[in-house]
């Protein structure tokens, strides 16, 4: 009888930057202001109508939604973002409600990329994205310090030059 060992997948070893935080924070802050502010024009102008007390509610409501996002959502996030690089794989978790683990072989590895939006910019974060031949689409990190997503795209460039595979 052939003997097996068992491998448990493990949570990559590094979190994202803790900038992260306060990023996730401020771009989901823009996203129930502008909703908010929907709602209030709505119910100026119904002043005086019949809906006003049900557009009001509907304001109470959205502003306490948007308190619990904006205070759970970004701390959970940090808490799940993780990412590693090995010489033979990058590893990557991400997510808050659903939650996804992806592991890319280094020798399967097309390109790498980095990305920084204005919003990201300010806070010093950027996403290194890694694009493989899977029909899953690419590895993302997100949420990374920008200097470190600058030495981790150098330096999945220099191991997946040096790969014994051509991931084309």
């Amino acid at each position: 009888m052939e003997s097996t060992t068992a491998v448990r997948l493990r949570p990559p070893r590094h979190l994202v930057s803790p900038a992260a935080v306060r990023y996730w924070t401020v771009r989901a802050l823009i996203g129930w202001l502008l909703l908010g502010a929907v709602q209030v024009v709505a119910l100026v102008r119904a002043y005086g109508g019949d809906t006003v007390p049900v557009q009001a509610a509907v304001l109470a409501g959205t502003g306490l939604l948007a308190v619990a996002h904006l205070l759970v959502m970004p701390r959970w996030r940090y808490r799940v973002h993780r990412w590693e690089t090995t010489d033979e794989a990058v590893y990557t978790q991400s997510g808050w409600f659903s939650q996804e683990r992806r592991i890319a072989p280094i020798s399967r590895i097309q390109t790498v990329d980095s990305r920084r939006g204005p919003l990201q910019q300010l806070f010093g974060l950027a996403t290194v994205i890694v694009t493989t031949a899977s029909a899953a689409g690419p590895l993302t990190i997100g949420g990374l310090d920008h200097a470190v997503a600058r030495q981790l795209v150098d330096e999945l460039t220099r191991t997946t030059a040096t790969a014994p595979e051509d991931a084309t």
